[in-house]
């Protein structure tokens, strides 16, 4: 059954997914900052950058259940290629839309879409490919390294998008993305990534695809200290999502639409990011990792409160950089939970619930940002008088960006209720202890 190959396996072969991973990335969020200004630029608008993401996480939302299905039915290698497929394609549209001088707002909300619908399968995928290449000793650090393609792409992604903009062009950048995508799937092409063995509880939760897909809802539902840690995740994603969309145009109305202000911003939170990953990667975390996924909730939520407060660049350096630093103790701790407690077979249904759970307030978080923003704080925190700035005006100065500096202070503290309610409840502060880890389950005869 398990015969031998050449293809590189092991820490070697996810180190070399990771690798055409990160560079991918790294190509696709410069492409990101790059139409993020772009459409500001033409919009002025935080809502229309709101819609952006809308339009991203509402059908990936949707489809992820299903995605997670066909990630434990199928090749798991393949299900990353098909998302990094359906990404490039997009991408491509976008890349021939500006080339001929076509490209409009609304035909990236049709793009976004897309990628929204190829992504549901690359996050359950590439988590379940830990479980499945790694012992569990070093889950702590692959997801130390897996934080590093979220966050560390953007240390230089928006300097080098900055810099590369006046000399290539919007096309220019889009074109790199493109070639990169390509560059992830002939590294999944190369490397060997094993099946998962079929558990007992996977073989007796076999179905037509819509049953198989409420499993991963009822797995989590049926154990309370996984849905705890979830529930943390749903109201700080809920809060922190509303200040992180707030984040860029606060910047830009502070600075008159300043890309290298919000690039030295954006690129400080990457910074910690990456800092914070390298050490996790070294370190694995803390050895109860709900500790980590706990107390990095409310840490690194005040922080990012004080990202909101005044009207100076080195504060917003600082709080953001200070806020991603802890970003992937609090995701590779319970990733690492997670992947060890779950059976692999599961891990494709069970993480795509999981996720839906944590995210399903992403597409409503960005929509109060903007509203909120455009029409509500920012009005009224334009001028010295009224009651909003008689109240907040000592601690984010009236004038353009006051109001989404207010939104951020005040939608931070979420995060820190999120983490006070997981300590506070039994079930969540002990589940490392109550549930049992994977390899101590039984396992399905095989014939």
């Amino acid at each position: 059954m398990g015969h031998k190959t050449k293809r590189p396996s092991g820490m070697f072969g996810f180190s070399l997914v990771w690798l055409g991973q990160i560079v991918s990335v790294l190509a696709t969020s410069m492409s990101t900052f790059a139409l993020t200004i772009w459409v500001f630029e033409k919009t002025g608008s935080a809502t229309a950058l709101a819609l952006v993401q809308v339009f991203f996480i509402t059908p990936f939302l949707i489809i992820t259940p299903f995605a997670g299905v066909m990630v434990d039915r199928h090749n798991r290698k393949l299900m990353m290629m098909v998302s990094d497929l359906a990404a490039g394609l997009a991408t491509i549209s976008i890349l021939i839309l500006q080339a001929f001088g076509l490209l409009e707002v609304w035909h990236l909300y049709a793009a976004a879409i897309f990628q929204g619908l190829g992504n549901a399968f690359q996050w359950p995928a590439f988590s379940a490919t830990i479980s499945t290449m790694l012992p569990k000793e070093q889950y702590g650090r692959a997801n130390g390294m897996m934080s590093l393609v979220q966050t560390g792409p953007g240390i230089i992604a928006p300097m080098m998008a900055g810099a590369l903009l006046p000399l290539i062009g919007l096309t220019g950048i889009l074109s790199l993305d493109v070639v990169t995508f390509l560059l992830a799937i002939l590294v999944l092409l190369f490397v060997h990534i094993p099946q998962p063995p079929r558990s007992e509880e996977g073989a007796q939760s076999q179905g037509h695809i819509l049953q198989e897909a409420v499993f991963g809802f009822r797995y989590i539902f049926a154990r309370p200290s996984l849905l705890g840690l979830q529930l943390v995740f749903f109201f700080g994603n809920l809060c922190m999502g509303i200040a992180f969309t707030a984040i860029s145009p606060m910047v830009l109305l502070r600075t008159g639409n300043d890309s290298v202000s919000l690039g030295a911003v954006l690129s400080a939170g990457a910074a910690g990011g990456v800092a914070g990953g390298v050490i996790m990667s070294l370190w694995g975390g803390f050895k109860r990792r709900v500790h980590g996924v706990l107390a990095g909730w409310i840490i690194s939520s005040l922080f990012f409160s004080l990202a909101g407060v005044g009207a100076r660049l080195p504060l917003w350096v600082v709080a953001m950089a200070l806020t991603s630093f802890f970003g992937p103790l609090i995701d590779g701790s319970n990733q690492a939970i997670w992947q060890s407690k779950v059976p692999p077979d599961l891990q494709g249904r069970v993480f795509s619930a999981r996720l839906l759970i944590a995210w399903i307030t992403n597409p409503i978080s960005p929509l109060i940002a903007g509203l909120l923003g455009d029409y509500v704080l920012e009005p009224a925190m334009r001028v010295s008088s009224g009651v909003l700035p008689s109240i907040f005006g000592w601690l984010t100065p009236p004038g353009p960006g006051a109001g989404m500096g207010l939104l951020v202070f005040l939608s931070c503290f979420g995060g820190v209720v999120a983490g006070v309610a997981g300590y506070l409840n039994p079930y969540t502060r002990n589940a490392e202890s109550i549930l049992p880890d994977h390899d101590m389950l039984p396992q399905a005869e095989t014939v």
